[in-house]
């Protein structure tokens, strides 16, 4: 069976807190994965070491079957709980800058900053500040951004806490269009329950363990 993902054995404590504890997994081509807990389950720490921002204790992580962290970073987009973006720029200029630090050739930057907005009708807001779009709208500039790379996986961490539920099916309208679309492969973590119904496969996480893994 193809395993675009493998996660082997991840363990991660800080100080008398076990956050993720031994936990293994895998994800396939194409699948929208969901990973659901409560508040403090492990979700975010889990895929803060699967991106590489954060170093494991213990375990193994491997896309296409290569553990190499360069190799990882560069074929990973991630969506962070939190916008990243820079507040005083405009929702172009934030994508550019952005989009050349994986792209070195200036003209292959500007074709791609189209290519992502058309497909995630940015065209009516590029020239706004990234601080006064709306909610949803900073949602999917995020969402560009990760995916600025090409990447094989997309991982989003609660990408729609805090928005209101029209918003929500705004922003999943567009991640089911990628998937559908583009062939993405979607790993997501969320504690909403009727989000990760949608999903292909389920993972609950509590208390960094996973208690119970199988479909929706």
């Amino acid at each position: 069976m193809e395993k675009l993902l493998e996660v082997k054995n991840l363990y991660k404590q800080f100080d008398e807190i076990v956050a993720v504890n031994d936990i293994s997994f895998y994800v396939k081509p194409g699948e929208l994965y969901a990973f659901l807990g409560q508040n403090g389950a492990g979700k975010s720490t889990t895929i803060r070491m699967i991106n590489t921002l954060l170093k494991k204790d213990k375990g193994t992580v491997l896309l296409n079957g290569n553990a190499d962290e360069a190799y990882i970073r560069n074929h990973i987009g991630v969506v962070f709980q939190e916008n990243v973006l820079d507040d005083l720029l405009t929702v172009k200029e934030n994508l550019i800058s952005r989009g050349s630090l994986y792209i070195n050739d200036k003209k292959l930057v500007l074709e791609r900053y189209e290519e992502l907005s058309s497909k995630l009708n940015l065209k009516v807001i590029e020239n706004q500040t990234f601080k006064t779009l709306s909610g949803g709208q900073k949602r999917r500039v995020e969402i560009a951004r990760a995916l600025f790379s090409n990447p094989k996986l997309l991982m989003l961490d609660e990408p729609t806490t805090g928005l209101d539920p029209e918003t929500r099916q705004v922003i999943w309208r567009v991640i089911e269009d990628l998937r559908t679309n583009e062939g993405i492969t979607v790993f997501l973590t969320t504690h909403y329950m009727e989000e990760a119904a949608n999903a292909d496969h389920i993972v609950i996480i509590h208390k960094g363990n996973i208690v119970v893994h199988g479909s929706p």
